[in-house]
């Protein structure tokens, strides 16, 4: 490779899982500076890095299929080309299962665990003998729309399903300072910042400086080009009235959509759980309409936890029905090694799961319908993402309630001689709804 002041080194990355790995390999290029130049294909590249995910077994499975797809590439560039692009594997996958991935996966050149993140920077450069520069802002993947903020690393929870804590260690917050300045590069290029966390209420538990969610939240709301300020990871917990009553008087640029990883709702499954919350969830929810009596709540549900039983299970589609969610993810039970769920006697069969999934996703289905049918005829503000592939005219956004990458989205129609600018939130006329999506008129 060239040496010097002409150096540069092509890098394609893939980053899978949630958006904090997103945000990890983001910072990653911009601490690389100027002289990683990201590429789209692995032909192209000097460096082919893989962000992994490793939390559940589905996603364990899609970082291995994605290292071998990556390694097929990186072998045909090489037969074309005579030159290998090197292979570098990091994240969540690599500090679960360490020597084991290693010894599985002899071509992969380059290992970079979490506990190491601070080290990723020097160890790529040093693999690819590049010179040290200095660091550039961060280099967004993300749609020219909205950047993830990343506040917090770890968690301290200990539910007795996950893996996090194993893998990420314990909670640990970026100073408010720190993260105000980063954000204040991505409002150049973006109108919405997204906050994201394990556990997004914990954030600067851990800070002798005393920072907090309501100062951070605060800081970002003072910058310049902040349209939209969305917070996800808000653990039932952290959600007191206190730091509702300050976020309805801080008003926008926030968005009254609260992201409540819930996962149950019986009182004996989310103690079995070991989740950090009151044993009724029926409280947060009632506690955050009490504040904003037409927010947007979303959540997530994991059905098959060992020992539910059918009235656990009808338990929690009555508290789906009663609560009607803007939008809910259902998620089968995974038993992952070296869990306390994973230890348990009473499993319930796949087959059961999968079952559960399908009936608590059907009675959401109708549920958000019912929920969208209402904006129709509404005029809604709509940050536009992109135009679509498949008509001319037709732009996909969001509307407020609706989160990147895991709601549904906005179709915008616009007239021939109106071509409008991605990254701008216009108003949109409302005329259909479907499933999950909106249609509406410029």
């Amino acid at each position: 490779m060239n040496q010097g002041s002409d150096f540069i080194a092509n890098v394609y990355t893939v980053s899978l899982g949630c958006p904090k790995n997103r945000v990890d390999t983001e910072r990653l290029l911009g601490t690389l500076g100027e002289a990683m130049a990201p590429v789209e294909s692995v032909d192209e590249a000097h460096l082919a890095l893989i962000n992994t995910c490793g939390f559940i077994q589905p996603a364990v499975e899609e970082s291995v299929n994605t290292i071998l797809e990556v390694i097929r590439d990186a072998d045909e560039t090489a037969e074309a080309s005579g030159t290998r692009p090197l292979v570098a594997v990091a994240g969540c996958l690599v500090s679960r299962y360490g020597q084991d991935l290693k010894d599985e996966l002899p071509e992969v050149d380059l290992w970079l665990n979490t506990e190491e993140i601070h080290l990723w920077p020097a160890m790529i450069r040093e693999a690819l003998s590049a010179p040290v520069e200095e660091d550039t802002p961060r280099r967004l993947s993300t749609a020219p729309a909205f950047a993830y903020l990343k506040v917090s690393e770890g968690c301290s929870h200990n539910c007795h399903f996950c893996t996090i804590p194993s893998i990420r260690g314990p909670h640990k917050s970026w100073p408010v300072d720190y993260l105000v300045k980063e954000a204040a590069e991505l409002v150049k290029a973006v109108p919405e910042i997204i906050v994201v966390g394990q556990d997004s209420t914990a954030y600067g538990s851990d800070l002798d400086s005393g920072d907090n969610l309501r100062q951070l939240a605060e800081g970002l709301s003072k910058l310049s080009g902040l349209e939209w300020l969305r917070i996800m990871y808000l653990y039932p917990a952290g959600l007191t009235e206190s730091l509702l009553s300050f976020l309805k008087d801080m008003g926008k640029p926030f968005l009254p959509y609260f992201d409540i990883p819930l996962q149950h709702a019986h009182p004996d499954v989310l103690s079995s759980m070991g989740r950090p919350f009151a044993r009724n969830p029926e409280k947060v929810i009632d506690r955050v309409r009490s504040f904003f009596p037409d927010a947007a709540l979303r959540t997530t549900f994991i059905v098959g936890y060992p020992g539910e039983t059918e009235e656990h299970f009808e338990h929690l589609m009555r508290f789906a029905e009663k609560t009607r969610f803007h939008h809910l993810g259902v998620f089968p039970y995974w038993p992952e090694d070296g869990t306390p769920a994973a230890a348990m006697d009473n499993q319930v069969p796949d087959e059961v799961k999968l079952e559960r999934k399908d009936r608590l996703m059907e009675l959401q289905a109708a549920i958000s319908e019912e929920i969208l049918e209402t904006y129709v005829g509404e005029t809604l503000p709509v940050l536009i993402e992109q135009p679509s592939p498949e008509w001319p005219g037709l732009y996909i956004g969001r509307t407020w309630f609706q989160a990147p990458e895991v709601d549904g989205v906005t179709y915008v129609s616009a007239p021939p001689e109106v071509e409008l600018k991605i990254g701008k939130i216009i108003d949109v006329e409302i005329e259909k709804a479907s499933t999950y999506d909106l249609s509406g008129l410029v």
